[in-house]
């Protein structure tokens, strides 16, 4: 009794976690928030291939402390890079 009870109650759960909603909501982009986030993109991939390439000169030299240091340093760069092109128009 006890089984099927917890069957029971398992199936009915499982049975109302996949529904999915009637209503599918699109979102659309306006133009702004399309280039917000190519501004926003390019920023985090400059950082990151700063950081990168920083971790992997610092590894070299100095092991993983000096992996460490040569991340912070490289996204130090990348950040200062990306302000110096944003600042010349380069979204």
């Amino acid at each position: 009794m006890k089984n099927r009870l917890l069957a029971a109650v398992l199936s009915t759960g499982m049975l109302f976690t996949t529904v999915q909603p009637v209503a599918a909501v699109t979102h659309y982009r306006t133009y702004h928030q399309y280039v917000q986030h190519r501004r926003h993109m390019k920023t985090a991939k400059r950082v990151g291939v700063g950081a990168a390439g920083g971790a992997a000169i610092g590894a070299l030299a100095g092991g993983g402390k000096g992996a460490g240091i040569g991340a912070l340093a490289g996204a130090g760069a990348g950040l200062l890079y990306d302000r110096h092109r944003k600042h010349h128009g380069d979204y």
